[in-house]
């Protein structure tokens, strides 16, 4: 047999959704989001901002203190976990060490009602999507860690949730697994047209397996959008700094006209969209990879000097003194013949730099 997926895959929505522990610590804040059916939607944030709980929210393994959430069409806010039809993969597996393999992926059939001939046949249909078809018979203790992540993940596909939630689900990997890890989990959503739910703190995680973003902030969403859209479009400060690296420099808009802005940061000038900020002191955002170095002072660019070069392997990283303070760049040209002391002009791509509020 095969898995199909996609004919349960269910849209998620949070109507004002509040979560306050004890008295005062409120962990979601009024948060009201959708995700779309068959979508890959990835909860982004630091350690704190909520992110985990909304996700727990979802599962049913916490109670909302305010608001509804919904699955598909069904208002599941007082429903318990068991009956809200979602599976969650869990950052430590959770996988049972007595039982093999096939037993882990065909443990949560057994209380879903299929009888043990057809859990065996989706459990082994499980093991094949994800690479280990070869494996049933092994205990976990006998699996690499990919290899017992993609288990845990087997084992929450045969159930065909309407909802898959991921928890932190590569943490525990090292970073050449972490990549192919996630290029198989992205792969197996697009080929079942899943709705998952991914929760990671990694920015480049969640940039390369979603479909869209959602950034909190201290309980709150920060921003909602593309990985595009978040990386080239912060909507402030914090996200430019959380999705990938940004150097944040003090800019002056000296006019506004038709929601195009004239900005200066020193001898550089340019007009950028104005995303309704008014003219006036602002805020100018920069992609490490969209800062331009010459090795001479050319027009529209500041004065700058090379203070620590770094070869990486694939790209190059400087750090550069300006009067504005230290920017950080990133270069492809690996056999560049730029070097510390080096006296430089510092511009910046035509696409690249974005305004944000002061």
């Amino acid at each position: 047999m095969k898995l199909s997926g996609n004919s349960r895959a269910a849209s998620v929505a949070f109507e004002g959704v509040t979560k306050i522990y004890g008295k005062d610590v409120v962990a979601v804040d009024n948060v009201s989001l959708s995700i779309e059916a068959g979508t890959l939607v990835t909860l982004l944030g630091p350690s704190g901002c909520g992110k985990t709980t909304t996700l727990r929210l979802i599962a049913g393994l916490e109670m909302c203190s305010a608001g509804r959430v919904m699955i598909g069409n069904n208002d599941v806010t007082s429903l318990p976990a068991t009956d809200r039809d979602v599976s969650m993969v869990f950052q430590s597996y959770a996988l049972f060490p007595h039982m093999s393999v096939l037993e882990n992926v065909s443990y949560g059939l057994k209380f879903s009602g299929f009888k043990k001939p057809e859990a065996r046949e989706r459990a082994l249909a499980g093991l094949d999507l994800v690479g280990l078809a070869d494996y049933g018979a092994r205990l976990p203790s006998e699996l690499s860690g990919g290899q017992q992540q993609r288990v845990a993940v087997a084992r929450a596909l045969v159930l065909e949730p309407q909802v898959l939630l991921f928890d932190e689900p590569l943490s525990n990997l090292d970073a050449k697994l972490r990549r192919q890890v996630r290029e198989e989990i992205r792969e197996i959503q697009q080929n079942l047209g899943l709705t998952v739910v991914y929760v990671t703190h990694d920015q480049e995680e969640a940039l390369a397996v979603s479909d869209r973003i959602i950034v909190m902030k201290n309980a709150v969403v920060a921003q909602d959008g593309t990985p595009r859209e978040l990386y080239d479009a912060p909507a402030s400060r914090f996200v430019a700094d959380f999705i990938g690296e940004a150097n944040i420099l003090p800019c002056e808009i000296s006019s506004v006209k038709k929601d195009i802005a004239t900005v200066n940061v020193g001898n550089y000038s340019a007009n950028l969209p104005s995303r309704g900020i008014a003219k006036g002191e602002a805020l100018l955002g920069v992609r490490p990879n969209r800062v331009i170095i010459t090795k001479r002072k050319a027009a529209n660019s500041m004065p700058g000097e090379i203070i620590r070069l770094t070869y990486v392997g694939n790209h190059l990283e400087f750090t550069l003194a300006t009067e504005f303070g230290e920017l950080f760049a990133t270069s492809s040209d690996v056999d560049s013949a730029l070097s510390v002391g080096d006296k430089i002009g510092v511009t910046f791509s035509d696409k690249g730099p974005v305004l944000l509020e002061n």
